[in-house]
């Protein structure tokens, strides 16, 4: 089996701590995705999701445009090196049933992997096996 670094997204989407909460919404909603990384000087600090809008902002009845990131974003968060196995990865996010790893290389983010992507991985793969099984028993 490959590595995370074979499948992750390179090109991951983040703002930084300081950031209003508003603009975080924004920013998925024009890229159309589930969640931001959180950095500061680069390093990752957190996950900002749509559901820590829901339970954090929505919820609690507050004003997006005066709530900073660092204060709803989910300080916890698990990650990886690219050079760790996908069958490791995906263990990882079984064990802990999380939806996501981040991809860091001392310490820097460098990609992203989630349950879509190794749910895509995993797909063609057994298209792959499939085929190579169906040609072998021609």
């Amino acid at each position: 089996m490959g590595q995370i670094r074979d499948i992750m997204e390179k090109n991951v989407i983040t703002i930084e701590n300081d950031k209003t909460a508003q603009e975080a919404a924004e920013i998925i909603a024009e890229k159309d995705i589930s969640f931001l990384v959180v950095i500061n000087d680069g390093i990752p600090q957190g996950v900002l999701s749509e559901s820590d809008f829901v339970r954090k902002i929505a919820a609690a009845d507050k004003k997006s445009s005066e709530v900073k990131v660092s204060d709803i974003m989910s300080y916890k968060f698990r990650s990886v090196d690219p050079t760790t196995t996908i069958e490791d990865a995906v263990q990882k996010m079984l064990n802990k049933n999380i939806r996501r790893l981040l991809v860091t290389d001392n310490e820097k983010l460098v990609g992203v992997i989630t349950q879509t992507d190794l749910a895509s991985y995993l797909r063609d793969q057994l298209l792959v096996d499939g085929t190579i099984k169906s040609i072998s028993n021609d």
